[in-house]
């Protein structure tokens, strides 16, 4: 039988020690970063024991009488441990359907975590969302390169890179310039603004500096272009890329993301460029997708499920 505990701060050292010995948990799932924005969301996370053992986590919070998985996150759903099982899961799901269906709530938007984040295979919570019913909602589209078989660049990005003229490559610390460069970039496109301030930027990245850099090229003290990268255990991710118009004339961002690729991080098993979607992946931006697969990155997708309980 599983037990379910809702989280408190007092559990914060187990949670984080459970992320870092799970088989799908990421830097993103530890309470240092789940929490730097607590004050946007009411936290209803969820720990689950079976026998006086920690098995499962869950990321949640609740907003208007649904739960979600989690709101604050690229990404949640279930943080399984190592010995986790198709048959466990059935029983975490059973509890956890139990539990917030006593506590008032009558659905769950459940944010699965993307395969390529797994340290080992760790979709049984897709299969317990199949069996309990869960209705696909959103499906967005990303791409992603495997390391360790690339399928190489297009020649358009070949010859970009073979005429782009060396420049400054260097790890920066200055959040505040490149975020006003992505804000000007999206203001500009989609009328948007960027999902983390400079601010929460420089913060994240204090608590976690093995795992968020900024990498940038320069012409002097200019920028010209800069990639903020997620690095996990298996991937390192694009979590923004910005470019002046400057850099896009001497190609900046083509060096840099071509250093990124067979330099920093060649030991890695995989490589995101993040979504290429929008409406909810009802739209796919066509041209960003293209841009993407010109280094031979190919399709992924990011599953959001809805759950009657």
């Amino acid at each position: 039988m599983i037990e379910v505990v809702r989280y408190s701060t007092a559990a914060k050292g187990t949670w984080d020690a459970f992320v870092k010995a799970s088989k799908n948990g990421t830097f993103l799932l530890l309470r240092d970063y789940m929490d730097y924005h607590a004050d946007r969301f009411r936290d209803h996370s969820l720990l689950f024991y079976r026998k006086r053992r920690l098995v499962a986590l869950l990321p949640a919070n609740e907003a208007g009488g649904e739960i979600h998985t989690h709101e604050g996150l690229s990404y949640g759903g279930v943080i399984s441990c190592r010995n986790m099982k198709a048959a466990l899961m059935l029983e975490v799901f059973e509890a956890m359907s139990l539990y917030y269906r006593k506590q008032g709530y009558r659905k769950l938007k459940y944010k699965a975590i993307p395969a390529i984040y797994h340290q080992q295979p760790a979709e049984e919570d897709l299969y317990a969302l199949y069996r309990f019913g869960a209705l696909l909602c959103r499906r967005d589209a990303g791409v992603a390169i495997a390391l360790e078989q690339p399928l190489g660049y297009a020649t358009l990005r070949r010859r970009k890179l073979k005429k782009a003229v060396a420049l400054q490559l260097s790890v920066s610390q200055n959040y505040a310039r490149f975020m006003q460069l992505k804000q000007q970039l999206l203001q500009q496109k989609y009328q948007a603004t960027p999902a983390h301030t400079a601010e929460e930027v420089a913060l994240l990245a204090s608590r976690f500096p093995q795992q968020i850099k900024l990498y940038t090229t320069q012409e002097g003290s200019e920028l010209l272009a800069g990639i903020l990268v997620y690095e996990t255990q298996t991937a390192a991710h694009c979590q923004y890329t910005a470019t002046s118009p400057k850099g896009r004339a001497l190609s900046a961002l083509d060096v840099l993301t071509d250093y990124l690729l067979r330099e920093a991080y060649r030991h890695k098993s995989y490589f995101s460029f993040g979504i290429s979607t929008e409406q909810e992946g009802h739209f796919l931006n066509q041209g960003l997708m293209a841009y993407k697969e010109s280094y031979g990155a190919r399709t992924i997708v990011h599953d959001f499920y809805e759950l009657s309980f």
